[in-house]
């Protein structure tokens, strides 16, 4: 036990155990408020639908273009809430003290780590209409070679995340630093 070989003493040094036990931050995911815009355009569009089925497409019988219309309408609502469906259900997101997690997929389900060790750099953007919401991108700049850019879209309380990724990021290159200054 006390003979060990310098170049073991120095890869214990070099590779500290890690005995600090990974905590879980932040769980998440796309939030439905970050379709609001789009709700709002798509009441708009059907309200124009159906002034142009009803008023102006006089033409045809009333059944007719009633019919256009719940077709035309039903078809962008539909589109709308499939949208919704699959981004809620295809994306997970896991943000611990040492690594970010990105899961996707439906039926075949791809995991991603990112060790925080390897974030360069994290933002946030927000259009008007999220800023009314509380919704945002967070983009994840790294080195890691699968995600180098990563853009977590529909992210709710965008700010609190941001802080939360970013804060765990400097922490835990603080806390590696500080091992590979005791050399």
């Amino acid at each position: 036990m006390g003979h060990e070989f310098p170049a073991e003493q120095l890869k214990d040094q070099l590779h500290p155990p890690d005995d600090e036990p990974e905590v879980l931050l932040w769980k998440g995911g796309y939030s439905g408020r970050a379709m609001y815009g789009s709700w709002m355009v798509a009441l708009l569009f059907s309200s124009i639908v159906a002034a142009v089925c009803l008023g102006v497409l006089n033409k045809l019988p009333l059944p007719q273009r009633l019919l256009l219309f719940v077709l035309i309408s039903s078809t962008v609502w539909i589109s709308l809430g499939l949208l919704l469906m699959y981004r809620k259900l295809s994306v997970r997101y896991e943000l611990t003290t040492q690594r970010f997690v990105h899961k996707a997929g439906i039926l075949v389900r791809r995991t991603d780590r990112i060790e925080l060790l390897d974030v360069d750099d994290v933002t946030f953007l927000q259009s008007i209409i999220q800023r009314l919401f509380g919704v945002g991108t967070i983009r994840i700049e790294s080195s890691d070679r699968t995600h180098p850019q990563l853009d977590l879209i529909g992210i709710a309380d965008v700010e609190n995340v941001y802080n939360t990724i970013d804060d765990a990021r400097r922490r835990e290159r603080r806390r590696r630093g500080l091992h590979i200054e005791n050399i």
